[in-house]
């Protein structure tokens, strides 16, 4: 059941307004360069950066190893 949410929302917010900062879904990083964004999906992490029209997903953690 996760992977199927992680999916869904890889599709609907990443493909179409990866950038877009919200304070329940995507934040951007603060003083780090990589990565430059956060999902969260439930009780998942998804950090990807943006460069132009690319979305790169460096990593899909879950909530509780996100934090190290």
């Amino acid at each position: 059941m996760a992977a199927i949410a992680v999916r869904a929302a890889l599709e609907t917010h990443l493909r179409h307004e990866p950038r877009k900062a919200s304070r329940s879904r995507i934040k951007r990083s603060r003083g780090v360069r990589r990565p430059q964004y956060r999902l969260r999906v439930d009780d998942f992490r998804v950090f990807h950066d943006v460069s132009g029209a690319t979305v790169e997903v460096l990593a899909i953690v879950a909530k509780s190893e996100a934090e190290s």
